[in-house]
């Protein structure tokens, strides 16, 4: 053959490969409202930006009549391409060939796409839209399992990981997912559970749908396996591009700067938080009043809102919020909350991300609900990782900082780099109101007017230890700030932390309290 006919043989070739499972499943696909993989792929990506591999791979099971079927390319895209110009490797899994099921083939094309991540140290994005092992292929597919996440394990912490649920994912492909970093799942069509339908179906019953036991909403409102939900997958993907752009590339750079901006005019900060210290406010116009542009991109927004965490900007670098929030259970620790922010507070230490903490909180959240569901290992969880942190790490205390959730939100004591209050800030053991009823027991009781003496006492309380200036004289807070000058006062701190060195012991690794 002439070079002329090798080129047109290759490109033929191709067009075949890309044909996926054909037109009739390629149109079922769109039919439930999904894009092709090929379709996911180009959206997530610059224009023109995707280079393919490993577009001929063929798969290798031989009983049950396989060797008859051609499952082009085994059911899976992998390659590489760029996202705001900054290089990205990729993998969609392709339900219109053999339900993107996973065998051994199907999982190396996978594991040479994320070697490649790491190696390169890029991010790696895998979009799952697959109807689980291939049976056929018996163990070769529980294997490719166990190779993905030995990979995803050894990845974290060194490049993001970011999963894109876009179809069913069960069984044990769903711990792919959970070990990654930041995981999407889209309205209707994103579905994640252990047990497959049919078992689900046989315990629970036929009323029970896979959207009420493992979709999208699910996910984001009630287990806290999804990071952030969209309507649909234009939306996602936007998601997808605009949290790349808040983090670095790998675990040795930092995020890249962009041009700085005040936030906006209207977001003044003086005039979010209410007089009386018993009514609720936004956080998040806390952080939208000192972020540049007020623009804050929150994490997990839907799961154990009483904490808020998120990607900000100060002065066009990249920080990581986290923040009480009083509209849900007064700004509380629980279980959820505490979980939710402790591997928050771990990926933006291991991808050279300051920390700002906004403090206002009673404590951790009592009741025997909370203790039976191990609110002490859960809670010990966020201190840990603010200990273990060596980010620069500040924390401003807006009003309440009580007890043990004092010490949690990055208090001095386990080593923030800067702690600013408020004036309204109430640093203590407990409340006033809790703390009068113990401290001045006898002399409420042995009062002509009990209820009197008590407020009266309560005002004592307040006026000798739940106000900043303790702190402040023993040096556990470095400054009482006015409100209006919160955001130069953390501009400043960043600042001057920016080459910070912490040392640490030499160890293998710690034993956080999972």
């Amino acid at each position: 053959m002439s070079l002329k006919q090798f080129i047109q043989d290759l490109r033929e070739r191709k067009e075949i490969a890309k044909s996926g499972g054909g037109e009739k499943a390629m149109l079922k696909q769109k039919a439930m409202g999904k894009l092709t993989a090929r379709q996911r792929i180009t959206s997530i990506l610059d224009e023109d930006s995707f280079q393919e591999y490993d577009m001929f791979v063929e798969h290798v099971a031989r009983d049950f009549d396989m060797e008859k079927k051609i499952l082009h390319g085994d059911g899976v895209i992998i390659g590489t391409g760029t996202i705001h110009g900054a290089p990205i490797c990729i993998y969609a899994q392709d339900f219109t060939v053999a339900g993107g099921s996973l065998g051994l083939m199907h999982s190396r094309k996978i594991c040479k796409i994320m070697d490649h991540a790491l190696k390169m140290r890029v991010p790696l994005i895998g979009i799952n839209d697959s109807g689980g092992a291939r049976i056929q292929e018996g163990v070769n597919s529980l294997a490719g399992y166990g190779e993905i996440f030995f990979r995803n394990t050894m990845a974290s912490g060194v490049i993001p990981q970011i999963s894109v649920i876009l179809g069913p994912c069960a069984g044990g492909a769903v711990y792919s997912p959970a070990l990654t970093d930041f995981v999407f799942v889209v309205e209707n069509i994103s579905k994640m559970f252990i047990t497959g339908p049919s078992v689900i179906k046989t315990v629970l019953g036929e009323d029970y749908t896979m959207e009420e036991v493992g979709g999208a909403k699910v996910h984001c409102e009630i287990s806290g396996n999804a990071h952030f939900y969209a309507e649909s997958e234009e939306e996602c993907f936007e998601q997808i591009k605009k949290l790349v752009s808040y983090i670095p590339r790998n675990n040795q750079i930092v995020a890249k700067k962009i041009e700085a901006k005040n936030p906006l005019a209207k977001m003044k900060i003086e005039n979010i938080v209410p007089d009386s210290p018993k009514l609720p406010y936004d956080m998040g116009d806390i952080i939208r009043s000192v972020a540049d542009d007020s623009d804050f991109f929150e994490v997990m927004r839907d799961f154990a809102a009483n904490i808020i965490i998120g990607f900000g900007r100060m002065n066009g670098e990249t920080c990581g919020f986290v923040a009480n929030q009083p509209l849900v259970l007064a700004g509380v620790l629980d279980c959820d909350s505490s979980d939710k922010a402790a591997r928050f507070i771990r990926f933006c230490d291991s991808f050279n991300i300051p920390l700002i903490t906004l403090e206002d909180m009673p404590g951790y959240l009592p009741g025997i609900d909370q203790e039976h569901m191990g609110v002490i290992r859960h809670g010990a969880k966020v201190l840990y990782a603010y200990c273990e942190a060596t980010v620069p790490k500040i924390t401003v205390i807006i009003r309440k900082a009580y007890g043990g959730g004092y010490i949690a939100m990055n208090s001095r004591h386990v080593r923030a780099d800067f702690v600013f209050a408020w004036p309204t800030a109430e640093i203590a053991v407990m409340g006033p109101e809790g703390a009068a009823n113990i401290v001045f027991k006898k002399e409420i009781e042995n009062a002509e007017d009990p209820e009197a003496m008590r407020q009266k006492k309560i005002q004592e309380y307040k006026d000798k230890f739940a106000n900043p200036y303790v702190a402040a004289a023993k040096g556990y807070v470095d400054e009482v700030i006015e409100p209006a000058d919160t955001r130069s006062r953390l501009l400043h701190a960043l600042a001057v932390s920016r080459d910070k060195f912490a040392y640490r012991p030499e160890k293998k690794h710690g034993i956080p309290p999972f």
